[in-house]
């Protein structure tokens, strides 16, 4: 009852052959996969003996290959500054009404900055006035006390040594009485200058009132203090000034004070000006 498939033929085909026409066979499976096989063996020997590996097919999707790492050099390149655009780097572009107004800006500008220096100076010339005696070249009373509290401040901070001079003239006031007053205000202004040209850069001299002076030896003990004393004495007795073709002279007494934790500037002071009371009174 089995069906032989190798001599089975449909009616259709058997009076197709009858009729002289070509006869239809299926092809051979094993015969196209042998063909196949064989031309990939030859493509691999081919690409085998050219030693390259086969490319695989156009595919704008797949992966490209990538040279193993050891064989890319990468060169690090400097990014390029960029071009300045014509807005930037020149102002011919601009509006007039831009330009105008930045020539103002700048013109105010330095006017500002001129006025600003002329305020400073004034500031400078003001204080200085404040500080400086109205007569002589020295520090009036109230600057000279402020020296003396900053050099207070520093020896108790630092451990200085530092002496107050207290000059008292001699011959002053018989001066003003017998030439004037202005014989008495030169007199006032050479012991200035006498005492300006006689101490250190950094030491301080102030004009207490009337015929006072007051000098402030920084850096100085009373030893070193003492003798500087007795040089400006010596000083002044010799010198004169001139007045109305007449050289007059005035002589002083000097009191020296060195500080010794002296609660205050004014407290200082007095000491030093008890110092050369005593000095008066004993060379009388």
């Amino acid at each position: 009852m089995g069906l032989d498939p190798t001599h089975h033929k449909t009616a259709h085909e058997s009076s197709g052959a009858g009729q002289g026409s070509a006869e239809v066979t299926p092809a051979e499976p094993q015969s196209v996969f042998a063909s196949t096989a064989s031309m990939q063996s030859l493509l691999q020997s081919y690409f085998e003996e050219m030693q390259i590996a086969p490319q695989p097919a156009a595919n704008s999707n797949a992966p490209k290959p990538v040279a193993p790492a050891s064989t890319v050099k990468i060169t690090p390149t400097a990014p390029k500054p960029a071009k300045p655009t014509p807005e930037t780097s020149s102002r011919d572009h601009w509006p007039d009404e831009a330009k105008r107004l930045i020539e103002t800006l700048t013109r105010q500008n330095r006017d500002l900055k001129a006025g600003v220096k002329i305020l400073q100076d004034r500031l400078a010339q003001t204080e200085n006035l404040a500080d400086s005696d109205v007569l002589t070249p020295t520090l009036n009373r109230r600057a000279f006390l402020r020296e003396v509290h900053r050099a207070m401040a520093d020896c108790r901070r630092y451990d200085q040594q530092a002496c107050l001079v207290f000059l008292d003239l001699d011959g002053f006031k018989f001066i003003n009485d017998t030439y004037g007053h202005a014989a008495g205000d030169q007199a006032l202004i050479h012991v200035a200058d006498l005492l300006i040209a006689n101490t250190r850069e950094g030491d301080s001299i102030g004009r207490l009132g009337g015929d006072e002076f007051a000098i402030l030896l920084r850096h100085a003990d009373l030893a070193s203090a003492k003798v500087k004393a007795m040089k400006l004495e010596a000083e002044l007795n010799i010198a004169t000034f001139p007045h109305k073709n007449l050289f007059l002279k005035v002589g002083g007494s000097f009191g020296v004070r060195a500080f010794s934790g002296q609660k205050t500037a004014e407290a200082w002071v007095s000491e030093a000006d008890a110092a050369m009371f005593l000095m008066k009174k004993s060379s009388r």
